[in-house]
């Protein structure tokens, strides 16, 4: 049998000293958790393309990647699954109110760090409060690190 993680992407938004997090029902009957705009990469995509799209059907803000904050290893008991995440940082310009949001997400909001601090037991996974984390002490890599080929 062949190990094969799933790769996802996750963006990290800060505007006004509030981040944009997503109120998600991963499966149904689990109730509400909070998570960064993330999502599984889609074939062929790179792994910017991906973080822009998930940010979008997540949360309908067009988000504009511009730092790698960190690459994040992951082993979830629950799902039996090792997650590689790599989580970008940037800006968000456009909103569409009227965007449609993907199944599963009840809301994207805008939360302080207190308040995403206080509610660390509904978080999608450690790999939340972690990239925050690494983000607020300035971690920042240069996204031309990442080589994409088609």
């Amino acid at each position: 049998m062949i190990w094969k993680p799933s790769v996802t992407v996750a963006a990290i938004i800060e505007k006004n000293h509030k981040y944009l997090l997503v109120e998600e029902e991963p499966e149904p009957g689990t109730g509400l958790f909070l998570n960064q705009p993330a999502g599984h990469l889609d074939p062929g995509e790179s792994l910017v393309q991906g973080t822009i799209r998930e940010t979008l059907e997540e949360t309908a803000y067009t988000f504009v990647p511009e730092y790698l904050v960190g690459v994040y290893q992951w082993y979830s008991k629950r799902a039996d699954t090792t997650y590689i995440r790599f989580a970008f940082s940037g800006s968000v310009t456009e909103h569409d109110p009227n965007r449609t949001l993907d199944h599963g997400i009840a809301c994207a909001a805008w939360f302080s760090f207190d308040e995403i601090s206080q509610r660390i037991d509904r978080h999608r996974s450690p790999l939340v409060m972690q990239c925050i984390l690494d983000y607020r002490h300035g971690k920042r890599f240069p996204l031309d690190m990442i080589k994409h080929y088609d």
